[in-house]
């Protein structure tokens, strides 16, 4: 059976930062791969 675009998203597992692994609270449609911590730290 095919499942529905809104369940498919539905059940997508939370983003993680790939640099600490926390959960990053944002919009699915973001590209941003790394939490907010992690990015000011980059640009330190």
């Amino acid at each position: 059976m095919v499942q529905s675009p809104t369940e498919f998203f539905k059940t997508l597992p939370p983003k993680q930062c790939v640099d600490c692994g926390d959960i990053i609270d944002e919009q699915a449609e973001s590209y941003l791969n790394q939490c907010d911590h992690c990015l000011s730290k980059a640009e330190e």
